[in-house]
């Protein structure tokens, strides 16, 4: 972890209004599909439409490898410490077999273990500490990646619709970047994909 504390990094926050990817969860969720799949799903089919964002640096820094698959690796915490298994091409998966893998990854990490295969090959991450009521907060950028996505809790917020005053659960994300190989606009224009993904979550069920 000390090589990624010493490389330069940006950090940006945005807040993303989650009311309609709330909603298609609740559709999802009885097929088996956990809040955690469908981020991941939204994650990855905004990730492809920048590869600079998913794209390994060099051990030097001086250079990057692009990716040809979207592989997010998602910290969970157990009493033993964190872990980040990694589901595997989630731009190109359905929601519904990422959610299958997930809930096996889970399985086996709460029981005999996962395997080196399951922390295999990730090349963005994604840690969420919602559940525990967290609003925001800065991860720290993983070995070997370019980027960690750190989602906070949706929050109920008071806000203009129309020229008049409605409720809206807004959800921030904090993302931390390399900062030599991902500028800051760079990262603010995968944000703003990811915020019309999650806005209009439309596309991530077919």
């Amino acid at each position: 972890m000390m090589p990624s504390l010493q490389v330069p990094v940006s950090r940006i926050a945005m807040s993303m209004c989650t009311d309609e990817l709330d909603a298609l969860y609740k559709k999802v969720k009885p097929k088996g599909v956990t809040m955690t799949a469908l981020l991941a799903k939204a994650v990855g089919v905004a990730l492809a439409q920048h590869p600079i964002m998913y794209a390994s640096p060099v051990p030097a820094g001086d250079a990057v490898v692009y990716n040809d698959k979207v592989n997010i690796a998602v910290a969970v915490a157990l009493e033993s410490g964190l872990i980040t298994p990694v589901l595997a091409d989630t731009a190109g998966t359905d929601v519904y077999e990422i959610g299958r893998v997930w809930k096996d990854l889970v399985k086996k990490a709460r029981g005999a273990g996962l395997s080196p295969a399951d922390y295999a090959g990730g090349n963005f991450t994604i840690s969420n500490l919602g559940m525990f009521g967290v609003d925001a907060f800065d991860a720290i950028l993983p070995p070997g990646q370019g980027a960690i996505l750190a989602v906070g809790a949706g929050k109920p917020t008071v806000v203009p619709v129309n020229g008049m005053i409605g409720i809206k659960t807004l959800m921030t994300v904090n993302l931390t970047a390399d900062h030599r190989h991902i500028n800051g606009d760079v990262a603010a224009e995968f944000l703003k994909t990811l915020k019309a993904v999650i806005e209009d979550p439309s596309e991530l069920v077919y």
